[in-house]
């Protein structure tokens, strides 16, 4: 009996590190799969200060993790509130940016970073307080697949305002 009960506790324990290393629960406003560039960039080790730096495309200069990846605001988020809306499923389609440890190292990003706790437990940055979010179909750098996907999902300015414009 008790060889049953560790063995169910250690595929418990497993499948609950697996979920949380790996965000896979949310809320999804759209379906699809995860592609490896986004999701590959929020599961590597958040020890050091994440990077955030701008980047040139079609709808304007956007903010970019030390990657190139696009990272994207939800407006189902309420600025300052601590917390994000996307959760259940969602996650898995929009990773949340992790904060990494110690001051964010910013180049050419005028907004005011911080930090929120997120459904996981880990450290979700934010810019001008609403949570940063990489779009798991965006598999390199500078594409914006997610801009104004279901139009409440945007790439954000170097001063950490949405861009509304739509890709062309």
């Amino acid at each position: 009996m008790n060889k049953r009960v560790s063995t169910t506790v250690a595929a418990i324990s497993l499948a609950a590190f697996v979920l949380t290393g790996c965000s896979t629960s949310s809320a999804t406003p759209d379906a699809g799969t995860s592609s490896s560039a986004a999701s590959a960039s929020t599961s590597s080790s958040t020890s050091s200060p994440v990077k955030l730096k701008t980047a040139a495309t079609t709808v304007g200069d956007i903010v970019v993790n030390g990657e190139g990846l696009s990272v994207y605001v939800f407006d189902s988020d309420v600025k300052d509130s601590g917390k994000s809306a996307c959760t259940g499923n969602c996650p898995a389609l929009w990773p949340a940016v992790p904060a990494g440890s110690g001051a964010p190292v910013l180049d050419g990003v005028s907004g005011t970073t911080g930090s929120i706790a997120t459904e996981a437990g880990t450290q979700q940055l934010t810019l001008n307080g609403l949570p940063l979010y990489l779009f798991s179909k965006d598999s390199g750098p500078k594409e914006i697949k997610g801009q104004g996907v279901k139009g409440v999902w945007w790439v954000v300015s170097p001063a950490g305002e949405k861009i509304s414009t739509l890709a062309g």
